[in-house]
């Protein structure tokens, strides 16, 4: 996993306008500059914030790719808690759960 990688995309798209326009021109081809795995890559393809926050990236960098792909901040935290129930619990990174799948975690 490259949770570094994907933090980093994150961070770029988040502040640079010619990365905002070739993720909405050209995601494929801006994705495969940075070091991500498949599901990554899938993942940032599709929007999947869910996704994205289990495999370990920053609420702080995350909550602004939902913001820039229109998600109000309620459909945020939904989106968190959905990808928890779909696939599991966060995998890495300062989120990693250490609790049960189905157990109510603060603060999502």
């Amino acid at each position: 996993m490259s949770v570094y990688q994907l933090q980093k995309f994150l961070y770029d798209l988040n502040r640079d306008s010619g990365v905002q326009t070739r993720y909405r021109s050209e995601p494929e081809g801006l994705l495969g500059e940075y070091e991500l795995t498949e599901e990554e890559r899938t993942a940032l393809a599709a929007g999947d914030v869910g996704l994205i926050y289990v495999l370990g990236a920053n609420g702080q960098l995350l909550m602004h790719f939902a913001a820039f792909l229109g998600l109000s901040w309620p459909a945020y935290l939904q989106a968190m808690r959905d990808g928890v129930t779909r696939h599991g619990p966060v995998r890495a990174g300062v989120y990693a759960m250490t609790t049960g799948v189905g157990e109510k975690v603060a603060g999502v």
